[in-house]
């Protein structure tokens, strides 16, 4: 269907105003998230994207310093904690545990 459903110029122009909102609404979701993280986790690179996902979503840093199992395990457990607190359901301590069997 896309945002121009054939036929439907109303529709389309709903589903472009939802996008619109939607948009406003994760950035501001985003920026937030970003910011807690920081706050709870220090020194972890938090950037924006490139090419087509610029805008749509961040990337964190876990190369050189910031690849030490402590360092990921620190950045993952505060996002953890920053992304629960924004009411998304995700298991608890699953990242935390996929990202350290690797450094086993």
């Amino acid at each position: 269907m896309g945002d121009a459903p054939r036929g439907n110029p109303l529709m389309g122009a709903a589903i472009r105003a939802m996008q619109k909102r939607s948009a406003a609404d994760i950035a501001e979701r985003r920026a937030a998230v970003v910011d807690a993280v920081k706050a709870v986790a220090g020194d972890i690179e938090i950037g924006t994207s490139f090419g087509p996902l610029r805008g749509r979503i961040w990337r964190i840093g876990t190369m050189g310093y910031n690849a030490r199992a402590d360092a990921v395990e620190q950045t993952l457990r505060a996002l953890e904690a920053v992304l629960s607190q924004q009411k998304l359901q995700l298991p608890r301590g699953a990242a935390v545990d996929a990202a350290l069997s690797v450094y086993r």
